[in-house]
Parts: C-alpha cells; sequence; structure tokens
C-alpha cells in the first residue's frame, strides 16, 4: 500500500508542475501549439518531378531540387501591386505553365461550397515580372498543356483567353440559373469530390467538360434571418427519390467553330463521376454509375465524334462501388499513365480494396497487389520502371504507409519507416515524396525522401510541440481493442484524466462519428483542444472505429448498407459496457456521447434506439431522417426508392422520439446547406409532441460547422462543457 501510495504521490507532483489551462478559452487557442508546422505549402511538381514549387512565405514562391538540393526564390510578391492599382498584390494558390515560364494567381477568392468560389486570376510572367488579369469572377481556371491559352469558366459558361493576344473566346453560351457549362451544381461538388467540371487534352487540342442541369431538381432555401426583410439562398438540392441532376459530357475543338459533340452515354438517371484522358489523342475514359451506385461502366469516347465504347463493368451485390475516398484524400480510384495503354483500378471485388491493371480492351491483365487489408489510395506512377506508389494499411488498420510495387504485382517495397499514419505527396515521375506523419508519441514530422530509402532533408521535426506537451498538462491517447458479442475484433482509444487515480470514479465522453469509409481511430498524435480540456477536468474520453469504417475491408465497412446506424450504435454500446467492465474508474452510469453531422445522426440514434446506457448527448447538425439528406450520398449507401422504402422507414429518428430518457443538447445553424435543419425543426417537434423536453441552441448565420466565428465557438465549446458538468457531475 505504501509503495503505490508513493507512486501515486509522484504522479500528483508531478501533474502539479505542469502548467494547465485557465480556461476553455485558452484550451481552444493552444490548439497551434499542439498540432504545430506542416511543412512546405501549396507544393507543385515541377520539371517532370525533378524539383517542387512552395510557398515559402505568404509573398513568396520558392522550388527545390532534390537531387542537387538547391533551392531558389522564384516570385516575390512584395511590392507587386495589382494591375492600374495601389493595392499590394495577394494570391490564394498558383499552378505553372508547362515550360515554367508562367504562374497562374488565384486572386480575391469568395467561397461558394465547401471547396469551391469565384475568384480573378492573374498571369505573371518570370522574365518581365509582368502581371496581367485573364479571368474574372471565374469559378475555375487553368493553363493549356502548349502553355498558349488559358481556359476558365465563368457564369456557367466556358471562355478561352489567347496569351498571344490577349483576347477572349467564348466557347459555350446556353448558361442559365440552372444550366452549367464546366461547373457542378452542390451535390455533385459535395459527394464526388471535384470543383472543375471540365479538362483540357494533353494535346490542347479539346476540352472535354459536364454539361449539367439541374431546372428538375426542388430548391432548397437558406437564410441567416437578419435584417427587417432576410435574405434567402437558393440551391437546388435532390433529396432522396427527387428527380436527379442530368449530366452530359460534350467536347469543344478549342481551334474551331465546331459544334460540341456531345458523347452517346445514355444516363438512365444515374451519373457521370470522373472523366479521364487516356494517353490515345482524343480519346476519354468516361466512368458511368447506376443510380443506385453499385455498377460502374467505363466508356471511351472520341472526342472528333463523342462515339463511345463499353470497356469494363463493375458490380456490387450487397454494397456499393467507390469512385474516390473523401477520407483518405484520395481523389481518384482510376489511374491513367500518359505513355501506356492500360489504367489501374482500386477495386474491393476480393474483399479487400486492391490495385487492378487493365488494358485499353478493359481486359484484366493482372491483380496488382492481394492480401486481408486495404489499398487507400495510388499516391504516384513511375511509368519509366513500370511502378505504382500506393497508400495501404497494411501494417496496420491504424497506420498508413508508402509501398511501391511493380505492375505486373511484383517487387513490392514499403517505403515509409517510422510507426504511424503518413500522408505522402509524390513527385510526378515517382523518385520522391513528402512524407508528413506522426504517432502516438510524435507529432508532426515532415521529410522529403527519395523511393530508394535516403533522406533528402528534414522540413519539420517540430520540437517546440513536443516541449510544450511536456511542459504543460498533456493527455496522451492509448490504443485499445475489444471483442464484440459477434466477434468482431473493434479498435477504440481512450485519454485518460489528469492526474489519473484509479481508484476514482471519472465520466465517459464517447467522440464520434462513424460514417461508411470514415476512421476516427489511429496511431498518430492528438491536438485536439477539446480532448485536452476534457482530461484536464476530470473526463475520459474514447473513440472507436465502429462497423462502417475504412480500412478492416469490404465486409467490415459495408456491414451498413441499408441499415445505417444499426451496427454502429451497436457497437457504440458495446465500447461503453467494454470500459464499464474493464476499467473499474470509468464511470459509465455517467456517460455522453457527442457527435457532428453524420456523428450527430449516429448520437440521436444511439439515445433513442438503445435509452438506458448514455446519460446525455451533445448533437450537432444532425440528419433525423435521411429521406432529408442528399441522395447521392444516402442512394449509395441505403439504396433507391420506391424500392427500399421500408429501409428509409426504420431510420427515421422521429419514431422513437418518445424513447429517450437522457439529456440532449441539439445544436444546428439556419445557413447549413449540408444537413439542412428542417432536420432538427422535425425531431424537436417530435419530442414536443411526446411531452418530452431537451435543449436546443440556434446559431443563424453558421453553417454545417454550427458556429461561425472564433466568438461562436468559443461560446459553442463552453455550452457543451457546461452541460457535462451539470448532467454528468451535478454542477450548476
Amino acid at each position: 500500500m505504501r509503495f503505490v501510495f508513493i507512486i501515486l504521490l509522484s504522479i500528483s507532483t508531478a501533474f502539479a508542475q505542469k502548467k494547465t489551462y485557465e480556461n476553455l478559452r485558452e484550451a481552444l487557442t493552444s490548439a497551434g501549439n499542439l498540432s504545430g508546422k506542416r511543412g512546405p505549402q501549396s507544393v507543385n511538381w515541377i520539371n517532370n518531378g525533378n524539383a517542387f514549387s512552395y510557398i515559402d512565405r505568404p509573398s513568396t514562391i520558392s522550388t527545390f531540387n532534390p537531387q542537387t538540393k538547391l533551392e531558389s526564390k522564384v516570385f516575390d510578391a512584395s511590392g507587386l501591386k495589382f494591375p492600374g492599382s495601389s493595392e499590394p498584390f495577394e494570391y490564394e494558390s498558383f499552378q505553372w505553365s508547362a515550360d515554367f515560364k508562367y504562374l497562374l494567381f488565384q486572386s480575391n477568392f469568395r467561397p461558394v461550397w465547401r471547396n469551391s468560389g469565384d475568384a480573378d486570376y492573374y498571369l505573371y510572367a518570370l522574365d518581365s515580372k509582368s502581371l496581367q488579369l485573364v479571368a474574372k469572377d471565374a469559378r475555375t481556371a487553368e493553363l493549356s498543356p502548349d502553355d498558349k491559352k488559358v481556359a476558365y469558366e465563368r457564369g456557367g459558361n466556358l471562355f478561352t483567353y489567347e496569351l498571344s493576344t490577349k483576347t477572349e473566346k467564348q466557347l459555350t453560351n446556353d448558361a442559365t440559373a440552372s444550366v452549367y457549362n464546366g461547373r457542378f451544381g452542390w451535390v455533385y461538388e459535395e459527394e464526388f469530390g471535384l470543383v472543375q467540371a471540365w479538362a483540357w487534352s494533353p494535346d490542347s487540342k479539346y476540352i472535354a467538360f459536364w454539361k449539367s442541369d439541374e431546372s428538375k431538381v426542388p430548391v432548397y432555401q437558406l437564410s441567416d434571418f437578419q435584417g427587417l426583410h432576410s435574405d434567402f439562398e437558393k440551391i437546388p438540392y435532390p433529396r432522396v427519390g427527387d428527380p436527379n441532376v442530368e449530366v452530359k459530357i460534350g467536347f469543344i475543338e478549342v481551334a474551331k467553330q465546331a459544334p460540341v459533340k456531345w458523347t452517346n452515354i445514355e444516363l438512365n438517371d444515374g451519373y457521370i463521376p470522373r472523366i479521364y484522358w487516356t494517353s490515345k489523342p482524343g480519346v476519354l475514359a468516361v466512368q458511368h454509375l447506376n443510380r443506385a451506385q453499385n455498377h460502374l461502366t467505363l466508356y471511351f469516347s472520341n472526342a472528333l465524334t463523342g462515339q463511345s465504347q463499353k470497356i469494363f463493368e463493375e458490380k456490387e451485390e450487397k454494397g456499393w462501388v467507390d469512385v474516390y475516398d473523401f477520407f483518405a484524400f484520395s481523389n481518384h480510384f482510376m489511374s491513367f499513365p500518359s505513355s501506356k495503354e492500360e489504367f489501374y483500378w482500386i477495386s474491393g471485388r476480393d474483399g479487400y480494396q486492391h490495385l487492378y491493371r487493365y488494358d485499353y480492351s478493359g481486359k484484366l491483365l493482372n491483380q496488382v497487389t492481394s492480401g486481408a487489408w486495404d489499398v487507400n489510395n495510388i499516391a504516384g506512377v513511375n511509368e519509366k520502371q513500370n511502378t505504382i506508389l500506393y497508400v495501404s494499411t497494411e501494417q496496420s488498420p491504424l497506420e498508413r504507409h508508402l509501398y511501391s510495387i511493380g505492375t505486373d504485382g511484383k517487387g513490392k517495397k514499403k517505403l515509409t519507416e517510422a510507426a504511424g499514419r503518413h500522408m505522402v505527396n509524390v513527385s510526378d515521375n515517382g523518385q520522391y515524396f513528402i512524407d508528413t506523419y506522426s504517432n502516438l508519441d510524435t507529432p508532426t514530422q515532415v521529410n522529403l525522401r527519395s523511393v530508394n530509402g535516403d533522406l533528402v532533408k528534414v522540413y519539420e521535426e517540430n520540437k517546440a510541440v513536443k516541449e510544450y506537451a511536456e511542459a504543460h498538462f498533456y493527455a496522451k491517447r492509448e490504443l485499445l481493442s475489444f471483442t464484440a458479442s459477434d466477434g468482431q475484433k473493434i479498435d477504440i482509444y481512450l485519454t485518460k484524466p489528469a492526474n489519473f487515480d484509479p481508484s476514482k470514479k471519472y465520466p465517459l465522453v464517447l467522440t464520434i462519428y462513424g460514417g461508411p469509409g470514415s476512421q476516427s481511430v489511429y496511431n498518430q498524435w492528438s491536438s485536439g483542444a477539446w480532448e485536452q480540456w476534457l482530461a484536464q477536468n476530470d473526463y475520459v474520453i474514447a473513440s472507436v472505429n465502429n462497423r462502417g469504417s475504412s480500412g478492416y475491408g469490404q465486409k467490415f465497412m459495408q456491414a451498413v448498407y441499408e441499415k445505417l446506424g444499426e451496427n454502429e450504435a451497436r457497437d457504440f454500446v458495446e465500447t461503453a459496457g467494454f470500459l464499464g467492465k474493464t476499467y473499474p474508474w470509468v464511470d459509465t452510469q455517467n456517460a455522453a456521447i457527442q457527435g457532428h453531422s453524420y456523428g450527430g445522426f449516429m448520437s440521436t440514434y444511439t439515445m433513442l434506439k438503445h435509452p438506458d446506457v448514455f446519460k446525455v448527448a451533445l448533437i450537432g447538425a444532425p440528419v433525423t431522417d435521411w429521406r432529408l439528406y442528399d441522395n447521392v450520398y444516402t442512394e449509395r449507401y441505403m439504396g433507391v426508392m420506391p424500392q427500399n422504402e421500408a429501409v428509409y422507414q426504420k431510420s427515421v429518428l422521429s419514431d422513437y422520439a418518445g424513447n429517450l430518457k437522457g439529456k440532449v443538447l441539439l445544436v444546428h445553424a439556419t445557413m447549413d446547406d449540408n444537413v439542412h435543419i428542417l432536420n432538427t425543426f422535425q425531431i424537436v417537434k417530435a419530442f414536443t409532441d411526446k411531452g418530452i423536453d431537451i435543449d436546443l441552441r440556434i446559431y443563424p448565420p453558421g453553417n454545417h460547422s454550427v458556429a461561425y466565428n472564433f466568438e461562436s465557438y468559443v461560446l459553442l465549446q463552453q455550452t457543451y462543457f457546461n452541460y457535462l458538468e451539470r448532467h454528468l457531475k451535478g454542477k450548476k
């Protein structure tokens, strides 16, 4: 007993010597001290991947050559003014011309949706140091591969700007309020992850583009309810079962005045999520998904005629077909090398996501990777050496590592060494990569490496983060696992409270997201200020890789198909049960569940379907009826109406409002363009109809994040914390 007392006393003394946060505001502002620096920003690989450029300082662009290790400053905006103005030139991003003589800058960016926005585009000539405006109020812009033109979309039409003559040419002229050329509406951008709805051909001869018609899509209106007469923003937003966005792919032969050629691919109420120029001149690869998104067809389309040939098909009988991975930062599951008549495709057909290699006839040449692990993305291709660089979970579902392998499936090599979650930026020639990683014990590290194993340059070690964590209270996560009632291994993390005493009881906060393809638990550094504040105030924090998470194979991820909520909630409940049974100091009689967006749906679902487990729920911007959410996301996981009407009815949370036993704090914003506030209003009415009182907070100007500035963010988090203190600890 005396020995135990001495250990506890030493732990208590050590904690007392560390700095703690005086209040929540201070904790929230400390997040930067725990996350640290992330190395070169706005990286653009140039010179065929033999060098890269990056924003060195806000006004400076530099280049680095990994072979010579020479660094050069190529652009400095100091003293540069906007043309015809005395205002200093500022920009958000840039792109290079193919000959590296020009920089195309995006400036004056005005956000529209999650990633898109209107902006002005300026061309800078490095030799003359001259700056000229080439496109104003454009959604997207890009230099042609031959560096002779800039193409851009503005107001739903496509244009080019001839650099030699400084003249603009309009390529399309039929845009309306609901019909756009080279631009996506809300649902395509949000759920298929792209902003630019057009692409130059490699020879600069053609522009392929999406034409979107949203005239049949129902319109949703948002307002922040400010002023005497509030303004309303209108968004075409297709819900489950609504008429779909009608799209088609067109070809513009840029040098001619010829009419647009349209592909002869029948949409059949489906989608065209991706297009790719192939190595054959004038041939475009076009992906088509049926509306249920479980049948993908790849076509090759001729830019001169629009004629299309079916190349291959992929079907998923008990789930869906992914074409990209939002959570893995992988925009493309398909890759077309520029010098070969073959392509690579990530498919889950054998039970795990793996690489497959096809020729242009659609013949499967070989399966490139195999094993009980997932390929997350194609990071790069070395066409000269016939190797593919990819990121996978082979080491562990809790980690991500970079590998190279021959296109024939031979010669696999692991390229990242340290344990943890690696995010990589691979050079165009597949010879170098910027490796950004962390693990439970190591804050973010940023290194430049060669695929041969050489460490070329260390960019960030974030020693200051480590020193800060050692000088201040810092609660480190622990990785655990348990076996669920059906025999499935479930990974979780656990964060213990400050001045931990195993003889005491601590309330539990289970923080969740849980959506299909996401993942909450990694072997990575924790920098969340909210989690640190809770731990400092004697809470146990946990999270879980529930059914539906990526990284564990198709069966694990697609276990949620046509029954969103059911298996995820069971995993949350069993996580709380495991913690309570295994650790006497976890007070599961005083437990909270917290989630936002899909996590808001899951928090609500769990409180209503398992009402005796969690005492409190902190719920942000929840879906409360999947029929109210957009059709692309929802029908992917729940199927189409009216065939699956019974499936959808099971997810109407208002039907279970009378089951609520715990306390609920529900927050939402009226300008949420993603999960509309009517989800919240409908379930609030259901609670009211049952005579059940919940706590509601509305943030009118906020979007899907709810908070709309730092003060509202602090208030939101303080409201959450006070709610936990009141209902889990009995404080007033």
